[in-house]
């Protein structure tokens, strides 16, 4: 069963490429907000993680903030 996944990024943030890439490499489906360009999904992120840095990732509304491949791993099940 596939889980909601959102992923909240810049499109500079080169740890925000490497997490959309390990998604895609395990066939993850996720959505995909630029925080740099949408201020709503920006607040949004902060409201959620308590902070500004990216990437945070959203899976089921357990909440990672960074390229933590463990964590993530162990959220979707990918063991």
């Amino acid at each position: 069963m596939a889980k909601n996944v959102k992923v909240y990024s810049t499109s500079t943030c080169p740890w925000c490429i490497r997490v959309k890439q390990f998604l895609k490499d395990n066939n993850i489906v996720f959505e995909d907000y630029d925080v740099g360009s949408n201020q709503a999904k920006a607040d949004e992120m902060v409201k959620l993680s308590g902070q500004m840095g990216v990437p945070v990732l959203d899976i089921e509304g357990e909440i990672i903030v960074g390229f933590d491949k463990d964590r993530i791993k162990q959220s979707l099940g990918l063991q």
